[in-house]
């Protein structure tokens, strides 16, 4: 039995929640365009977003560690993904749009730059007096203008509610960055908001796991952290510090497992208190005083330790802070040569001069690199051995 378009919509009315963004009540496409026979409009965005070159360039960028650091730790992509899956088991618990909820989960990361939060904050200092750079705007701007595989409009034309996740993740909804056409002042759809949580959820349980790995972090300092003592109680294994790998990844699932479960109990209550009260619509979700996707505040708590955990263990851990000095530098050297002489620039960036300042057109260029291609660049314009 095939299933058109029109039918798959139908399913959604009838087993979504009502605080659910059904794909046919979409705000539309900047661009209209004629609807797929067998494909939803979110669907169809999910699709668009994993054929791009952007997202393929994810495999090449760091997490944590610099690709070059081994095959093994997680990439922007693999990240993606597991935020993705996350996101996906939340959305269905909750009655949600999983579809929604994938799509803003895959592109959420399109617009980072080589060498993770290293790269973005040099980016930014590089572009202070230009119009700065932020990752989420940039992932935007991405799936907007800066991915080219049609003729009849700029970047994949993704659906409003798609690209205003983008735009909200992890913003301030009052934010005046949010342009006026994505509801400033309004929160992002529930999918919107559970896309943000579970990116969170997933860094940090998946930082610590890489940490742990790489030794970086002491293996004995986890005792102490709240979420760990949980998903130890939870895998139920006597030694709260195994040395069994096998263990280590019960226990890692464990407390994703634990931090998954808590996001639905809190989310569900407060979704149950809208819809108590008649006001469970996409409408009143966007305009309630708090997010209606969240942590309890027993498990924002442990967050907060772990978060401070990881920023004291791993992310300022001497041998981070080598692998971001040696990141900085070469991002510095890029931008500036290629500020001071734009001709050694790709010339399908050189024609986008006429259309775009200098330093945004040298920006984009260099967010889309990949860790090991902006290392061999630098290599070619500054080692006299290497071939350019």
């Amino acid at each position: 039995m095939r299933r058109t378009r029109e039918q798959l919509e139908a399913l959604e009315r009838a087993v979504l929640a009502p605080y659910a963004m059904c794909s046919a009540d979409s705000r539309g496409r900047a661009f209209p365009e004629p609807e797929a026979a067998y494909r939803t409009a979110f669907q169809r965005d999910r699709d668009r977003i994993l054929h791009t070159s952007a997202f393929r360039r994810l495999q090449g960028k760091t997490q944590v560690f610099i690709t070059t650091e081994g095959d093994y730790y997680r990439t922007r992509i693999t990240h993606t993904l597991e935020v993705a899956q996350i996101g996906r088991t939340v959305a269905r618990a909750l009655g949600a749009n999983e579809d929604l909820v994938e799509s803003i989960c895959l592109a959420h990361d399109l617009g980072h730059p080589p060498f993770g939060h290293t790269g973005e904050r040099v980016l930014h200092q590089l572009m202070e007096a230009h119009g700065g750079f932020d990752h989420n705007h940039h992932s935007l701007r991405v799936v907007t203008e800066l991915e080219r595989r049609y003729s009849e409009f700029p970047g994949l034309n993704l659906t409003f509610e798609v690209r205003e996740g983008l735009v909200k993740h992890h913003a301030d909804s009052s934010d005046e960055a949010v342009p006026a056409e994505y509801l400033p002042g309004l929160h992002g759809t529930v999918e919107a908001q559970i896309a943000a949580l579970v990116d969170e959820l997933a860094y940090n349980a998946h930082d610590l796991d890489d940490g742990l790995r790489s030794g970086l972090i002491d293996a004995s300092a986890v005792l102490q952290l709240g979420w760990w003592q949980r998903a130890v109680e939870r895998a139920g294994i006597a030694d709260a510090l195994p040395r069994d790998e096998l263990a280590r990844h019960r226990i890692v699932r464990k407390l994703i497992g634990a931090m998954v479960d808590d996001v639905i109990e809190e989310s569900s209550r407060r979704l149950a208190r809208l819809e108590a009260e008649g006001r469970a619509s996409v409408e009143e979700v966007r305009r309630q005083p708090t997010l209606v996707v969240g942590f309890s505040a027993a498990a924002e708590a442990l967050n907060q330790e772990l978060r401070c955990f990881l920023f004291e263990q791993l992310y300022h851990h001497p041998r981070l802070l080598r692998m971001s000095h040696k990141a900085e530098h070469v991002l510095q050297d890029l931008f500036r040569v290629y500020a001071r002489e734009p001709r050694i620039l790709p010339r399908s960036f050189q024609r986008r001069l006429s259309e775009l300042p200098l330093h945004r057109v040298v920006c984009d260029y260099i967010a889309g690199m990949t860790d090991r291609f902006a290392l061999e660049e630098h290599a070619r314009l500054f080692d006299p051995h290497t071939p350019v």
